[in-house]
């Protein structure tokens, strides 16, 4: 019984919808523990995928993966439908695509270290002020010098080469310590124990993987596998926020869409905001807010709303809020906050209910037709069609080989890059030690850089022709991956 434009959430006093047209208005599902938030969820993203939106999630507790199965036909399912009005109550299967970082539950997710860049990759590694000015002295130098950052061992081929050359680089781009270079070195290896390196390489993802249809209009609903990636919430934090900055800085302004492109589900949502800087939320701030003429709608999941910054909490215009407990006097203080946030009657006392709600009531207030929010309801969430709960790993498997994206990630490309790149330089370049003596290091980079002595590859070309082709192919080379991470910089910069 879901209007056009328009997905039933469940009922109160009367019908509560969410308008399409707002869905990229952002939103929050909030609530403790066990209280239903993970349905609230599975109901949107149903909805959405039905209007044909693609909606990508992570999949923290391993219970979104069933949204690809249809659901089981339990009485107390279909006599809530059926309390709700729901005449044409169903049990549906949803188009699904599985993601994994790790690569193991679903298809690869990469990126380059180029195009995380120094800011996000400082914050992914914990590294301090004077680590991460090495870290951009590094970045720099790989522009200039044409070497693509792909993964972790081309960045560590260049913090080697750094850290060996620390002498005239200091001269050059600033203070580049050893011992700042050793501490960043140590900190890969503990993304490298944890799985993070993974992450880095190419195939790189192509976003519009996540916007996509399948036959029957459907949007595609893309879940990440994100039990064992919760174990490093860091690199969970900083994935999420790297791929909201890639959405705002390749989409195309859309203005107000009839429905969104997409919708981001952000699960965990206080991992993205504690400890973080005040600049930091100040750039996520500005992100959420000019995502939405991206068509792009950011939903966080959250067991309580004060864990958004009271500026990006005032920007999310669709609220769904289930129960929470108040025991301690701290708890029912932030319940009464919280209810503060809502728009009321008189009548309703919002404090009190958020601490009666049953598992599967919430209060939900959505933006009406002219974009206000509407008067907050008391309301039972609508059940589900697929399944809700884990799948089987022969389930998983026969997703993921009927995927549209079959084998387009599944192996991974090792092209030349600042690793080999500099392997051949070093050997290019080897003279006698005779000849090398009261040269510096730079004076050899920039003989070899103009042809000088015309150091050949083994391969019959110079190092300078070879260093020439490595620029063509690095795509645009320095001016190319600096305007890139010139729009991320201008998102995150400190």
């Amino acid at each position: 019984m879901e209007n056009q434009g328009a997905l039933l959430l469940g009922r109160g006093e009367e019908p509560q919808y969410l308008l399409l047209q707002y869905a990229n208005r952002h939103g929050l599902i909030a609530g403790a523990t066990g209280t239903g938030k993970t349905v609230s969820l599975q109901v949107l993203a149903e909805g959405l995928s039905r209007a044909g939106v693609p909606v990508f999630m992570a999949d923290v507790k391993g219970d979104l993966a069933g949204m690809s199965q249809a659901g089981e036909d339990k009485p107390k399912l279909r006599e809530r439908a059926e309390s709700l009005g729901i005449e044409d109550y169903t049990h549906e299967a949803f188009p699904t695509i599985y993601w994994d970082l790790l690569g193991e539950q679903g298809h690869p997710v990469r990126t380059t270290i180029s195009e995380m860049g120094p800011l996000l990759l400082s914050r992914l590694l914990g590294l301090n002020e004077a680590q991460e000015g090495v870290l951009n002295i590094v970045f720099r130098l790989a522009d200039e010098q044409g070497l693509l950052l792909l993964d972790l061992k081309d960045l560590r081929a260049m913090l080697q080469f750094a850290g060996e050359q620390s002498k005239d680089l200091t001269i050059a781009y600033g203070n580049v310590t050893k011992p700042s270079v050793g501490a960043i070195q140590r900190r890969i290896l503990v993304l490298e124990e944890q799985g993070g390196d993974k992450f880095f390489g190419e195939p790189a993802l192509d976003l519009n993987d996540f916007m996509r249809t399948d036959e029957d209009g459907r949007g595609l609903i893309g879940i990440l596998a994100a039990d064992k990636l919760m174990l490093q919430p860091r690199l969970y934090a900083t994935f999420m926020l790297w791929l909201l900055a890639e959405l705002f800085e390749e989409l195309p302004e859309v203005g107000d869409p009839e429905k969104p492109k997409l919708v981001f589900f952000f699960d965990e949502a206080h991992l993205l905001f504690s400890d973080a800087p005040k600049v930091l939320i100040e750039k996520v701030e500005q992100v959420a807010r000019l995502v939405r003429s991206k068509g792009v709608g950011v939903y966080f999941i959250s067991q309580s709303p004060l864990d958004i910054p009271e500026v990006i909490l005032g920007q999310l215009g669709n609220r769904i809020q289930h129960g929470m407990r108040a025991f301690t006097p701290r708890d029912q203080k932030t319940v009464r906050v919280v209810a503060e946030t809502f728009r009321t009657d008189r009548s309703f006392d919002c404090a009190q209910a958020i601490t009666e709600l049953q598992v599967g009531e919430a209060l939900v207030s959505t933006l009406d037709e002219k974009g206000a929010p509407r008067v907050v309801q008391r309301v039972m969430v609508r059940p589900p069609s697929s399944r809700m709960g884990p799948v089987i790993p022969q389930e998983r498997m026969t997703v993921i080989r009927s995927s549209p994206i079959k084998g387009k990630y599944d192996e991974t490309v090792d092209r030349e890059s600042a690793f080999e790149m500099l392997k051949e330089r070093a050997e290019a370049t080897a003279a006698p030690a005779g000849e090398q003596q009261g040269k510096s290091w730079w004076s050899t980079v920039q003989d070899t850089v103009a042809g000088m002595g015309t150091p050949t590859t083994g391969r019959g070309q110079s190092v300078g022709d070879a260093f020439a082709k490595s620029v063509a192919r690095s795509i645009g080379g320095y001016v190319g991956r600096a305007i890139i991470r010139g729009v991320l910089g201008s998102i995150l910069k400190r």
